[in-house]
């Protein structure tokens, strides 16, 4: 039994850590690929792209990119994490249940698939392979992995 509970039961440190490392680089480099994307496309996009709060289309576009690109690249890097998160919440939160809020789940599905993540960063926040960690972890401050033991 004691075998299987640290195989199976119990999260070591490091594993965690690098879960989170995963997480980040994934969530934040597959992210940042669409908002370089529109980017690119930024003269096309710009008069057509959806207006869910009225601001204008050229204004919508350039928060979902500050998102898309600019914080996912921050959440890769793991610097400002939580923060950084924020945009990126709501973007997807956007993107979910107003952008294709008459859509099929398949969808939705896109969306939900890096919405999840980023609240489990948000509340996990960005692990021991961050640079928040190099930068803002003071001695005694207590992170994610001191928890789980």
């Amino acid at each position: 039994m004691h075998l299987f509970k640290r195989l199976f039961l119990s999260i070591q440190p490091i594993a965690l850590d690098l879960g989170l490392l995963i997480i980040r680089l994934s969530t934040g480099g597959l992210l940042m690929q669409y908002g370089f994307q529109k980017m690119q496309k930024f003269g096309e996009f710009k008069s057509a792209f959806p207006d869910p709060f009225g601001l204008g289309s050229k204004l919508s576009l350039v928060l979902c990119i500050f998102a898309e690109f600019f914080c996912s690249l921050l959440i890769a890097l793991g610097l400002f994490t939580r923060l950084a998160l924020i945009p990126l919440i709501i973007n997807m939160l956007v993107v979910v249940f107003i952008a294709h809020a008459n859509d099929p789940f398949s969808e939705k599905e896109h969306g939900l698939s890096f919405l999840f993540p980023h609240i489990l960063l948000f509340l996990t926040g960005p692990g021991r392979f961050s640079l928040d960690a190099l930068l803002f972890n003071r001695k005694g401050k207590k992170n994610i992995s001191s928890f789980v033991k």
